[in-house]
């Protein structure tokens, strides 16, 4: 294999991942108090999140599984693992410390020496335990994504470049998601775009161990699975995390205008590509 086709894929790959860190500069222009603006970027990566993954990612899983066990048995499978990768979230979602917790909060000091004496510690608990789980997603999301990337820019350069600016496009508001929350519980932009960042860094690093360590098992089933299982992981952090976080901080109609524009930037991206 050409070591400059795969030097190509891999800086394609990395364009894409790294470019939630757009997302996170992006964020870092508000003031830190301007909840307004907070309610419309959790609405807003709420919409990216839940149209991508029905629009896209459950769909190109759908017809991966199809292509490999027919319409009906692919169907069921990408079904199961749609709510398989709920479940395991929400699994998640129990174990991890709850940070809302007045004691819990007390058990990581380096976020409490961030805290102003005019905001409430528990809800810098609950943004930070929602921009980690963001981050864990965007990260799961990513590392399939990488994988696909790379594997199209080595069969074609040509054609993976389109998908490598539709995947930045997707990633700069999941930087958001990532980075706004963060940033305002812990008022540290290093730390909000350090998670931003590794979100992100999972794109690229998913390129090369999943072609390493996978590329003689890798098939359209592996993929339709793990794009499944990602679509629904998305869906819960969006229903769970973002959505109710973003009502909590603005008006009613902030958190759904943010919402609708995330679903219609999302939409637009991918119509540019399609």
């Amino acid at each position: 294999m050409d070591i400059s086709n795969v030097l190509i894929a891999f800086g394609l790959t990395l364009f894409a991942g790294l470019s939630t860190g757009i997302g996170s500069a992006l964020a870092f222009l508000t003031r830190k108090t301007n909840k307004k603006f907070l309610s419309v970027s959790l609405g807003f990566s709420a919409g990216v999140m839940i149209y991508v993954s029905f629009v896209e990612i459950f769909i190109k899983a759908k017809e991966a599984l199809i292509s490999e066990f027919g319409f009906t048995k692919g169907y069921w499978i990408t079904t199961i693992a749609f709510f398989g990768g709920i479940f395991f979230i929400a699994l998640i979602d129990k174990l991890v410390p709850d940070f809302e917790n007045p004691h819990e909060v007390g058990k990581i000091k380096h976020i409490e020496k961030h805290y102003s004496e005019d905001e409430d510690e528990n809800e810098k608990g609950k943004l930070y335990r929602m921009g980690i789980f963001s981050a864990l997603a965007i990260a799961i999301h990513n590392f399939p994504e990488g994988l696909a990337t790379f594997t199209s820019a080595l069969k074609d350069p040509s054609i993976a470049i389109p998908i490598t600016v539709a995947i930045a496009i997707h990633n700069i508001p999941e930087g958001i998601s990532v980075s706004v929350p963060i940033y305002h519980a812990t008022g540290d932009k290093k730390k909000a775009f350090y998670y931003s960042f590794l979100s992100g860094l999972a794109e690229p690093v998913g390129a090369l161990i999943g072609y390493v360590l996978l590329r003689s098992i890798f098939s359209d089933a592996v993929f339709g699975v793990i794009f499944a299982a990602v679509a629904g992981i998305m869906v819960f952090i969006s229903l769970d995390e973002l959505l109710p976080t973003a009502h909590e901080y603005g008006e009613h109609h902030i958190a759904i205008y943010g919402l609708i524009s995330g679903m219609a930037v999302m939409a637009l991206s991918l119509l540019m590509f399609a």
